[in-house]
Protein backbone atom coordinates (compact mmCIF):
# COMPACT_ATOMS: atom_id res chain seq x y z
CA UNK A 1 0.00 0.00 0.00
CA UNK A 2 1.07 3.37 -0.40
CA UNK A 3 0.20 5.95 1.73
CA UNK A 4 -1.37 9.45 1.32
CA UNK A 5 -0.96 12.99 3.18
CA UNK A 6 -3.12 13.71 6.24
CA UNK A 7 -5.39 15.11 7.07
CA UNK A 8 -7.27 14.15 4.69
CA UNK A 9 -6.14 12.13 1.36
CA UNK A 10 -5.62 13.41 -2.22
CA UNK A 11 -7.83 12.07 -4.10
CA UNK A 12 -6.64 9.13 -6.35
CA UNK A 13 -8.56 9.13 -9.25
CA UNK A 14 -9.00 6.03 -12.39
CA UNK A 15 -8.87 7.15 -15.76
CA UNK A 16 -12.90 8.21 -15.69
CA UNK A 17 -12.06 10.54 -12.10
CA UNK A 18 -14.27 8.21 -10.08
CA UNK A 19 -12.95 6.67 -7.11
CA UNK A 20 -12.95 3.69 -5.00
CA UNK A 21 -13.69 2.82 -1.69
CA UNK A 22 -12.30 -0.51 0.12
CA UNK A 23 -15.11 -1.77 3.49
CA UNK A 24 -13.98 -4.39 5.43
CA UNK A 25 -16.77 -4.12 8.24
CA UNK A 26 -19.61 -1.97 9.04
CA UNK A 27 -18.66 0.16 5.62
CA UNK A 28 -19.80 -3.24 3.50
CA UNK A 29 -23.69 -3.06 4.51
CA UNK A 30 -23.51 0.96 5.55
CA UNK A 31 -21.66 3.00 3.82
CA UNK A 32 -22.80 6.03 3.71
CA UNK A 33 -22.36 7.78 0.74
CA UNK A 34 -23.64 7.54 -2.58
CA UNK A 35 -21.95 5.09 -4.86
CA UNK A 36 -22.31 4.28 -8.32
CA UNK A 37 -21.12 0.36 -7.90
CA UNK A 38 -20.55 -1.84 -5.61
CA UNK A 39 -18.21 -4.94 -6.12
CA UNK A 40 -16.77 -8.00 -3.96
CA UNK A 41 -12.82 -7.87 -3.82
CA UNK A 42 -10.10 -9.01 -2.19
CA UNK A 43 -7.04 -7.31 -0.55
CA UNK A 44 -3.14 -8.63 0.21
CA UNK A 45 -1.23 -7.81 3.10
CA UNK A 46 -4.18 -7.21 5.31
CA UNK A 47 -6.74 -9.38 7.14
CA UNK A 48 -9.90 -7.93 9.25
CA UNK A 49 -9.46 -7.93 12.99
CA UNK A 50 -10.73 -7.00 16.45
CA UNK A 51 -6.94 -4.98 16.67
CA UNK A 52 -8.77 -1.28 17.44
CA UNK A 53 -9.68 -0.07 21.11
CA UNK A 54 -12.30 1.74 20.68
CA UNK A 55 -12.90 4.98 22.64
CA UNK A 56 -15.72 6.66 20.90
CA UNK A 57 -18.08 3.96 18.85
CA UNK A 58 -17.92 1.12 20.66
CA UNK A 59 -15.97 2.29 23.99
CA UNK A 60 -15.36 5.02 26.30
CA UNK A 61 -11.64 5.71 27.09
CA UNK A 62 -12.77 4.71 30.74
CA UNK A 63 -14.19 1.39 29.68
CA UNK A 64 -12.96 0.96 25.78
CA UNK A 65 -14.15 -1.51 23.56
CA UNK A 66 -13.47 -3.37 20.36
CA UNK A 67 -13.40 -2.19 16.52
CA UNK A 68 -12.18 -3.91 13.30
CA UNK A 69 -9.05 -2.56 12.55
CA UNK A 70 -7.39 -4.01 8.98
CA UNK A 71 -3.97 -5.50 10.80
CA UNK A 72 -1.25 -6.84 8.86
CA UNK A 73 -0.11 -10.24 7.27
CA UNK A 74 -2.84 -12.40 4.79
CA UNK A 75 -5.55 -11.27 2.90
CA UNK A 76 -9.08 -9.75 3.63
CA UNK A 77 -12.34 -9.92 1.34
CA UNK A 78 -14.45 -7.07 1.32
CA UNK A 79 -16.52 -4.53 -0.89
CA UNK A 80 -15.08 -1.71 -3.60
CA UNK A 81 -17.53 0.93 -4.21
CA UNK A 82 -17.34 3.26 -7.36
CA UNK A 83 -17.73 6.68 -6.70
CA UNK A 84 -18.69 9.00 -8.97
CA UNK A 85 -15.74 11.93 -8.94
CA UNK A 86 -18.60 15.16 -8.52
CA UNK A 87 -19.31 13.01 -5.25
CA UNK A 88 -15.50 12.05 -4.06
CA UNK A 89 -14.52 14.94 -1.90
CA UNK A 90 -18.23 14.82 -0.13
CA UNK A 91 -17.63 10.79 0.37
CA UNK A 92 -13.87 11.06 1.41
CA UNK A 93 -15.13 13.88 3.99
CA UNK A 94 -17.30 11.87 5.29
CA UNK A 95 -15.58 8.88 5.69
CA UNK A 96 -12.50 10.75 7.45
CA UNK A 97 -15.64 12.25 9.89
CA UNK A 98 -16.49 8.63 10.36
CA UNK A 99 -12.93 6.46 10.63
CA UNK A 100 -10.50 9.41 12.56
CA UNK A 101 -12.77 10.19 15.24
CA UNK A 102 -9.53 9.45 17.25
CA UNK A 103 -7.13 8.92 14.65
CA UNK A 104 -6.20 5.66 15.40
CA UNK A 105 -6.91 5.38 11.40
CA UNK A 106 -5.53 6.69 8.53
CA UNK A 107 -6.33 6.55 5.05
CA UNK A 108 -4.53 4.77 2.64
CA UNK A 109 -4.25 3.32 -1.33
CA UNK A 110 -4.27 -0.53 -1.75
CA UNK A 111 -4.90 -2.63 -4.62
CA UNK A 112 -8.19 -4.01 -4.61
CA UNK A 113 -8.94 -7.76 -6.96
CA UNK A 114 -12.67 -8.20 -8.05
CA UNK A 115 -14.03 -10.14 -10.54
CA UNK A 116 -14.05 -7.67 -13.08
CA UNK A 117 -10.04 -6.64 -12.53
CA UNK A 118 -7.93 -4.75 -10.16
CA UNK A 119 -9.02 -0.64 -8.69
CA UNK A 120 -7.19 1.29 -7.04
CA UNK A 121 -8.77 1.71 -3.59
CA UNK A 122 -8.80 3.94 -0.63
CA UNK A 123 -9.08 2.31 2.86
CA UNK A 124 -8.53 2.78 6.74
CA UNK A 125 -6.09 1.46 8.23
CA UNK A 126 -4.58 1.31 12.24
CA UNK A 127 -1.82 3.64 12.82
CA UNK A 128 0.43 0.85 14.05
CA UNK A 129 3.10 1.25 16.59
CA UNK A 130 2.43 4.71 16.98
CA UNK A 131 -1.35 5.06 18.60
CA UNK A 132 -2.12 4.05 21.88
CA UNK A 133 -5.91 2.25 20.63
CA UNK A 134 -4.09 0.03 17.97
CA UNK A 135 -4.52 -3.13 20.55
CA UNK A 136 -2.77 -5.63 18.19
CA UNK A 137 -3.41 -9.29 18.72
CA UNK A 138 -5.11 -10.00 21.73
CA UNK A 139 -5.93 -13.25 23.60
CA UNK A 140 -9.39 -14.16 22.90
CA UNK A 141 -10.53 -14.56 26.37
CA UNK A 142 -10.06 -10.62 26.74
CA UNK A 143 -11.29 -9.55 23.06
CA UNK A 144 -14.12 -11.25 23.84
CA UNK A 145 -14.67 -9.30 27.25
CA UNK A 146 -13.84 -6.30 25.53
CA UNK A 147 -16.47 -6.82 23.18
CA UNK A 148 -19.35 -7.94 25.73
CA UNK A 149 -18.99 -4.92 27.77
CA UNK A 150 -17.67 -1.95 25.59
CA UNK A 151 -20.49 0.15 24.70
CA UNK A 152 -20.04 3.43 22.87
CA UNK A 153 -21.63 6.21 20.81
CA UNK A 154 -22.52 3.75 18.14
CA UNK A 155 -23.92 1.05 20.77
CA UNK A 156 -22.25 -1.86 22.28
CA UNK A 157 -19.78 -3.98 20.63
CA UNK A 158 -21.63 -7.21 21.36
CA UNK A 159 -24.37 -5.86 18.47
CA UNK A 160 -21.03 -4.72 16.14
CA UNK A 161 -19.69 -8.39 16.40
CA UNK A 162 -23.56 -9.68 15.76
CA UNK A 163 -23.98 -7.52 13.00
CA UNK A 164 -21.01 -8.42 11.72
CA UNK A 165 -20.77 -11.91 11.26
CA UNK A 166 -24.03 -11.86 10.02
CA UNK A 167 -23.34 -9.45 6.77
CA UNK A 168 -20.05 -11.38 6.62
CA UNK A 169 -22.29 -14.58 5.88
CA UNK A 170 -24.78 -13.04 3.97
CA UNK A 171 -21.92 -11.92 1.17
CA UNK A 172 -20.53 -15.81 1.37
CA UNK A 173 -17.99 -15.05 3.51
CA UNK A 174 -17.15 -17.17 6.74
CA UNK A 175 -14.34 -15.75 8.65
CA UNK A 176 -14.20 -18.26 11.80
CA UNK A 177 -12.10 -15.98 13.94
CA UNK A 178 -14.95 -13.46 14.22
CA UNK A 179 -17.67 -16.65 14.66
CA UNK A 180 -15.53 -18.05 17.34
CA UNK A 181 -15.07 -14.68 19.00
CA UNK A 182 -18.54 -14.48 18.84
CA UNK A 183 -19.58 -17.26 20.48
CA UNK A 184 -17.28 -16.72 23.36
CA UNK A 185 -19.18 -13.14 23.60
CA UNK A 186 -22.95 -15.18 23.48
CA UNK A 187 -21.25 -17.04 26.37
CA UNK A 188 -19.94 -14.24 28.43
CA UNK A 189 -23.38 -12.42 27.72
CA UNK A 190 -25.53 -15.19 28.63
Amino acid sequence: MKAVGDPSPILHTETNGDIWVFGYGSLMWRPGFDVLERRMARIHGYHRAFCVYSHWHRGTPEKPGLVLGLDRGGSCRGAVYRVAKASARAAVDYLDARERVTDVYHPHWTTARTAEGHVTALTYVPRYRTHIQYAGKLPAAEAADLLAHGVGNSGPGWEYLENTVAHLIEEGIRDTHLLELRDRVRVIRG
